[in-house]
């Protein structure tokens, strides 16, 4: 993916943040989960994978876990991060925000090929976080990831 469209996709990104800040109720519909740290225009980008990752990225980003800890299939949910890794297929790696686009709920579960919202049951897929199933009608927003050495790095 080329710079420009990466810098779209994360103006676009932090616009739907934005835009669901000003529309989310005031209501705690965290469903219970950790709800400190809100993901930033900052920490989206593009997936990242051990493709996709640059020469240049900086390996020193926080480690979340050994490439042999993200069952393939299926994903891991780091809960203080609000990050969610995924291994679509063996060797791939991707990172989205675990918080839901449709009542910024923690999702809690990785299973059968989605991501899971516990509060109003949105699942989202594993490969690009599109969305599979409502009421949530936007995807997961993409978070960056660097995979070096067998460890998952954000940023």
């Amino acid at each position: 993916m080329n710079a420009r469209r990466r810098t779209v996709l994360t103006a676009g990104a932090a616009g739907a943040a934005a835009l669901m800040t000003g529309c989310g109720s005031s209501g705690d519909e965290s469903g219970g989960g950790d709800t400190s740290g809100t993901p930033t225009a900052s920490d989206t980008a593009t997936p990242g994978t051990s493709t996709d990752a640059s020469p240049d990225a900086s390996p020193g980003g926080e480690e979340l876990a050994a490439t042999g800890a993200i069952p393939v299939g299926g994903g891991t949910i780091f809960k203080e991060q609000k990050v969610v890794v995924t291994q679509p297929e063996e060797g791939e790696f991707k990172a989205f925000s675990a918080v839901c686009t449709h009542a910024q709920c923690l999702v809690s579960t990785v299973s059968d090929g989605t991501i899971n919202c516990p509060c109003h049951g949105s699942k989202f897929s594993i490969t690009d976080a599109a969305v599979e199933a409502g009421p949530a009608t936007r995807p997961l927003p993409a978070e960056r990831i660097t995979v070096s050495g067998g460890a998952i790095r954000l940023g």
